[in-house]
Parts: C-alpha cells; structure tokens; sequence
C-alpha cells in the first residue's frame, strides 16, 4: 500500500481526482490503471492542454496519431477511445460526438497460436506444482488467466461437473466444463483454502475476503465463510488497497505468466506460448472434436460468434484442410 501511495503521489491533482471518482465507484484497478495511462498520454500529447478545453477535435488527432504514427492496432486504439469517452462524460461532464471521424487501425488481428494436444501436455509436466492446477482449468475449461484466479470455492460445481464465472470480460456470467480428471486436485485444493481460512480467522485483524460491494452489504458474514474464499489464494496476508483492511488476496496474474513461460523454456516447443494459449487451444480442441461453434462460443462467453470464428480460420489452415500440391510429386 505504501507504494500504492507513493504512485498516487506522483501523479498530477487532476489524474488523482479521476483515480479517486473510479475507486468510488468500484472500477477494477485494471481499468483504473488503464484509463489513467491513456489520459495522461492523451494530455500530454496535447502539450498539458487540459481536457476541459479540449474536445471531439483534439481526441480525432490523438486517435489519428495512434494509428498513422504509432501502428497501434485496432484495440489499443479502442482501450484509448474508451478512456477518452470515459474522462469527457464522468469528468468533464461534455461528451464526445458518436461520430467521431477518425483513421481507424485495420491492421488484421493475429492467428491465435494453438498447441497440440501432446504440447499442452508437455507444458504442463514442466508446470510448477502451485500453477499446474491453473493451467489445467484454463485448458479444460477455456479460462482466462485472471478469470482462473479469481475463482472462489464455490463457483466449483461437482455434482454437475462445471465452472461458474462471474463477470469475466465485459461483466459476463457464464458456465463452461470441468473435467473429471482435475476434481481431486480441486477437492485437495479447497482443502488447503480451508486451512487457511482457519489461521486467518485466528488473526484479528482479519477482515475476511474481498467481496463484491453489493454482496458484502446482503451477506455480511460471507467474507469470512469457505464458499467465498479464492480458489488460488496468496500465500501472504496483505492490504486492500481500497480500504486498507487485511485480508487474503488472490494469485497474481503475472505470476501465472512467469510459471508458462518458465515451463516453455523447459520444454523443445518453438511455439510463442502464452496462458491464454491454453484458452485457444481448448476452443481449438474441442472444435476439432466435432463441437458446435455456438457451443464453443459459449463456453469461451463470446458474444459474437464472428470472435469464435477464428478458430475455425485456425482449422482450416495446411493439412487439415488442403494437401498441398507438393506431397503429389513424391
């Protein structure tokens, strides 16, 4: 927390105004991080003009600038229009024309790399044992890194043999698979959260979990019961940076990160794998298997089947698909 405070001391007046409006207001840190990198960019770009005078014009050459100088592709263009959208209707209180006329980036979007089914297991032997756990959900359930670590005990449903996410990417709930084979490992899982939620209630300055704040307002008691504690908790004790009370955080994403590409260095696969690899390849996998692309859109929460699409783009590349005219002169 003391380099929280630190940070937020750097920053000018005007961009902790905004911090402090979106931590109001419950915007995850994430989008408050992001938010408050693209103002900043935008403002200083325009020579620290403050935004109040400034409008649709000036937001049009900064997207331009992205585009024509920086090559920026289409959704880092997007994450910056929806600062900019964000900071003059919440802020400035002047919102932006909807028809904005700017050079919109069409720079194609990559192929998703997609592992083998023998390379997702060669991966995850060379897992450490505290991550295997979270690759094999993201793999046999199609999760997003921060979607496997946010999990809390009781969006594990055994008897129907499935996961619930709760406001995954774009505040979307959704239900995907869990494989038979990770139940004992999540069984055992839930075991040790249960006893760390044992020492931590020994602790009297633990506040309990991170709930939802309309949640922690209806069930007061349930920060401090299983079903709401992380899946995958840190192993530290730490402060909430919002309030400042103790409690007991979840896996760090980037720690995910660092355990895939140390696996990676371990194994003979060239391929750039990343976590949500293992999200691309269960979509892969199972449209190989001969699943339905809109059963496969819900499992990924997608809510264009255009977005599940590129799987299929993935399938119908080289010997799936085509023989190449090669292997008739041999």
């Amino acid at each position: 927390t003391a380099s929280k405070k630190n940070k937020m001391k750097t920053r000018s007046p005007y961009l902790n105004y905004i911090a402090d409006y979106m931590i109001t207001r419950h915007y995850s840190l994430r989008t408050i991080k992001s938010y408050l990198r693209w103002i900043a960019f935008f403002i200083h770009f325009h020579d620290k003009r403050h935004p109040s005078s400034m409008g649709d014009n000036e937001v049009v050459a900064f997207l331009d600038h992205l585009f024509l100088k920086r090559n920026m592709s289409p959704r880092t263009q997007a994450a910056a229009l929806n600062a900019l959208v964000f900071l003059y209707k919440h802020i400035v209180e002047s919102e932006l024309s909807l028809n904005l006329e700017f050079a919109k980036s069409t720079r194609q979007p990559k192929l998703p790399v997609v592992m083998t089914p023998d390379e997702v297991k060669q991966i995850m032997s060379f897992m450490q044992k505290r991550y295997y756990l979270i690759a094999g959900l993201m793999y046999g359930s199609g999760l997003r890194v921060m979607e496997a670590v946010q999990l809390r005990v009781k969006d594990i449903d055994f008897d129907y043999k499935c996961i619930q996410i709760w406001n995954g990417k774009g505040n979307k709930h959704r239900i995907t698979t869990l494989a038979t084979e990770l139940i004992p490992l999540l069984r055992n899982q839930i075991a040790q959260v249960d006893e760390y939620l044992k020492l931590d209630l020994q602790n009297e300055q633990y506040a309990g979990v991170w709930m939802p704040h309309a949640l922690s307002r209806k069930y007061p008691t349930a920060n401090k019961a299983l079903a709401w504690q992380y899946l995958f908790p840190s192993y530290k004790l730490s402060a909430d940076p919002e309030t400042g009370e103790i409690c007991r955080h979840h896996f760090h994403p980037t720690c995910v990160r660092k355990a895939v590409k140390s696996a990676l260095k371990k194994s003979n696969i060239r391929k750039m794998i990343t976590p949500h690899t293992f999200r691309h390849s269960f979509a892969t996998h199972l449209l190989q298997s001969g699943a339905d692309i809109r059963t496969v859109q819900a499992q990924l929460g997608h809510s264009d089947v255009k977005t599940t699409q590129i799987y299929t783009h993935v399938l119908q590349q080289g010997a799936n698909c085509v023989v190449s005219p090669l292997s008739k002169i041999f």
